[in-house]
């Protein structure tokens, strides 16, 4: 049996954190099994396994939504800024921290956009003891603001703090007047020292504070390392290197954060489509008002050339509509009463009085922004692999410099180029690029995949659909427009009249589009329905009412338990057409066949041959229309591979079954054949801008309903994929010559130095080249 949960749960994690919880306080009840969620519908859906000779379906159903509400009140969800984060190992310290605090079921930070994502249990931990928590270790949470990536309420886009690169400038000319100073021998020698000392302490002020945060979390991160090496330099008189050091490391830093700025600029940039103010009509008069004022139900006016200010319907007036921001469409939209605009579109022609349905941050263009600026914070592989390797690898590195210091010392090597080769050591085997190399990348490609029109809901996601190498296809409202037409009637006995009205009639009492197909057609032809009552819907089948008082029964082959051959053959007929085929059967005869076809999106071919020239080794169809109407619509697209019929359960089964050999992506349109699009290694999901389900379930989001945003986003995050494992290549490469050149000591500590922060650079502007990828 199945239970709606109506409450909000975390687009990275199906069976963890909240619903880990929730399982965990339903399964103390005897007689409850186990529950999984189903993507299906307007929410999440919870599916409940129960044992019948324990519990009833009713008491099943009343258990979980007792626990469901009170795991809503419990288990909370919260995003936060962070601020004074100076470089990636702030995130790391961070989630150490609140990882081993008790309340905490997950905890996430992504550096590149300030955001610290996470749930924790109210019973537990308060908001307010969770934040003094964080800033314990010297970070400060501010509410993120609805609709902007940037803190201080949007206005100010910068990770590092603000006199970061004041600091690293002061300590570059001390650097270099000591440097000067040093050369004139009348000078006496501990002025440059001091000079060095000072250039030292000014460079290293913010390492210092973060190795220091570290180390008070319990935690040794890469900080620690460079503070380590400069203040060991130091101490063996060796100022200049020491400085040297820390300068060039406090340098790349600033540098990094100026080029990461950009990736967080380009997302800023689309909240800043919305404007301000707005016009409102205030009787004979119009007005210009502060778009915060608004409430919802007003009525604004949008001009010729003005960007809707916000989320809402038109009601008067008719025009173009210019969605690129949103939707990733290069031709402008037409809009008239009725239809829905989104905040951030640009009225191309005629003037709109359009009724506002959302505020502020309820905007899909605000939600927009918030899902790219959290994107970061659902780790991709690659993030947790260099994470871990860091976390390993650090500590092996404080352990090995000193043992290659005795060792070199005990060897003959002197006390003090001992000592500056451990430093160098110190130097290269810091991970600073590995730590930068994927979050640069993701949130660049995350980013510009938004500017497309795609939504990319984290690292993870972007990985799986960078490494799908098949991909399947819904037909129905995905390949084709989701408007089945009747397109033949085929009597068996009586008139064509009167099978549409009788099937219509009974077709009236459902929601179903070929339903819809059958009532319009009757409609047409201006046909009056027969009263009709006692629908019974058969999944994935057909139906069956009482019209007139009789038996009617309208569904596919499936549906029978035996078919005549006259009806066979009829059936195949139509279906060898390409067409959908509802056998109408009343009072145990056979009265005819209805014919029933969707179009093709126009979209769709071009869509598909993209893909083959990116490569996709297999497409498949997964279509619950018979296997001949299935194979007639693949074999005109070019897809590779049919499976039909198919029920909804059956599709899930067979998207495990091609998981196993390799990641697969599955297409739907956001709410039918959910369950398959959340068995997918990634789901992407068409329509979002008009589909809240689709913004909060799927994993990729195709915003405007264009197919050809498809392999736009296959070949994005492909790219991706080879830019971090370039990143991690270089980041590896760099630091595995210098260990061995350190060890080996061909090269000076400032060598290590430069080559080490080179390499950092390096591969944030590699990742920073998404942001202008191009199909």
């Amino acid at each position: 049996m199945q239970v709606d949960l109506q409450f909000w749960l975390p687009a990275e994690t199906d069976e963890a954190g909240r619903f880990a919880e929730l399982e965990r306080m339903a399964r103390r009840r005897p007689g409850i099994l186990d529950l999984h969620i189903r993507r299906d519908g307007a929410f999440p859906q919870i599916c409940v396994h129960y044992d019948r000779e324990l519990l009833t379906a009713e008491e099943a159903l009343k258990e979980v939504r007792f626990h469901a509400g009170k795991a809503a009140k419990r288990f909370l969800h919260r995003v936060w800024m962070v601020r004074d984060m100076d470089s990636p190992d702030c995130a790391g310290v961070i989630e150490h921290v609140l990882r081993r605090t008790p309340g905490i079921l997950s905890a996430s930070v992504a550096y590149s956009s300030e955001r610290l994502v996470v749930e924790y249990d109210a019973e537990l931990l308060s908001e307010r003891e969770l934040v003094k928590k964080v800033g314990v270790v010297g970070y400060r949470l501010e509410d993120a603001k609805a609709g902007h990536a940037c803190s201080d309420h949007g206005h100010a886009c910068g990770l590092a703090p603000a006199n970061g690169m004041r600091l690293v400038g002061i300590s570059g000319v001390l650097l270099a007047a000591g440097l000067g100073l040093s050369f004139v021998p009348e000078l006496p020698p501990l002025l440059p020292q001091l000079l060095y000392a000072g250039a030292l302490g000014t460079a290293g002020w913010y390492p210092a504070r973060s190795a220091f945060h570290a180390l008070r979390a319990g935690r040794v991160d890469i900080e620690t390392l460079m503070v380590l090496a400069a203040v060991g330099a130091g101490f063996l008189g060796a100022f200049f290197e020491g400085a040297f050091l820390i300068f060039l490391f406090s340098l790349g830093h600033a540098l990094e954060h100026r080029a990461m700025e950009r990736a967080r600029q380009a997302v800023e940039s689309l909240a800043k489509l919305r404007p301000n103010t707005a016009f409102v009509r205030d009787g004979a008069q119009v007005k210009e008002v502060p778009v915060a004022g608004l409430r919802r139900g007003d009525r604004i006016l949008v001009r010729p050339g003005d960007r809707v200010p916000l989320d809402g319907v038109v009601r008067e007036g008719s025009s173009n509509l210019d969605q690129a921001a949103i939707t990733g469409e290069s031709v402008p939209v037409p809009k008239a009463a009725g239809d829905g605009v989104y905040a951030g579109t640009v009225n191309v022609d005629g003037a709109l009085e359009v009724e506002v349905t959302r505020l502020g941050g309820e905007t899909t263009l605000a939600r927009l922004v918030d899902l790219v600026a959290e994107a970061e914070a659902s780790k991709s592989p690659a993030q947790r692999m260099t994470a871990k390797v860091e976390r390993i690898f650090v500590p092996l590195v404080l352990v090995g410099a000193p043992l290659l210091v005795a060792g070199l010392f005990f060897t003959g090597t002197p006390l003090q180029e001992s000592f500056l080769r451990g430093l160098s050591l110190l130097v290269a085997a810091s991970p600073c690029a590995l730590a930068i190399s994927t979050p640069a990348a993701v949130l660049s490609a995350v980013a510009r995949a938004a500017s497309g029109g795609v939504l990319i809901k984290g690292g993870a996601h972007l990985d799986a659909l960078g490494s799908a190498g098949s991909i399947a296809f819904d037909k129905t409202g995905t390949l084709t427009i989701g408007r089945p037409k009747l397109m033949s009637i085929r009597t068996l006995e009586g008139s064509e009249s009167g099978l549409l009205v009788l099937a219509a009639s009974a077709e009236a009492l459902s929601a179903h589009p070929l339903a819809r197909a059958v009532t319009e057609a009757a409609a047409e032809r201006q046909l009056g329905l027969l009263p009709a009552a006692e629908l019974v819907a058969i999944h994935g089948k057909g139906i069956r009412a009482k019209v007139a008082g009789n038996d009617v029964a309208i569904g596919s082959e499936s549906m029978f338990d035996s078919l005549p051959t006259v009806v066979r053959q009829v059936v195949e007929e139509a279906q060898g057409l390409g067409q959908t085929t509802m056998i109408v059967q009343s009072a145990g005869r056979f009265l005819g066949v209805l014919g029933v076809a969707d179009s093709l999106r126009p979209e769709a071919k071009e869509a598909l041959a993209g893909l083959a020239r990116l490569g996709v080794e297999r497409t498949i169809l997964l279509s619950g229309d018979h296997e001949r109407v299935a194979t007639a619509v693949g074999k005109e697209l070019g897809i590779s591979e049919v499976r039909a019929p198919l029920l909804p359960e059956e599709k899930v089964r067979a998207m495990r079954i091609f998981s196993r050999g390799g990641g697969v992506a599955m297409v739907g349109d956001g709410v039918n054949d959910a369950p398959a699009l959340a068995a997918a290694s990634v789901g992407v999901s068409l329509g979002g801008a008009g589909s809240d389900v689709a913004l909060e379930t799927a994993d990729v989001v195709l915003m405007g309903d264009d197919l050809r945003r498809l392999p736009f986003a296959v070949g994005l995050a492909r790219a991706a994929r080879r830019v971090v494992h370039q990143n991690i290549t270089i980041a590896m490469g760099v630091s595995g010559i210098l260990i061995v050149a350190s060890v080996m000591g061909w090269v000076e500590i400032a060598h290590a130095v430069v080559l080490h922060e080179g390499s950092t650079l390096l591969v944030v502007f590699n990742g920073l080249r998404l942001l202008r990828w191009k199909q």
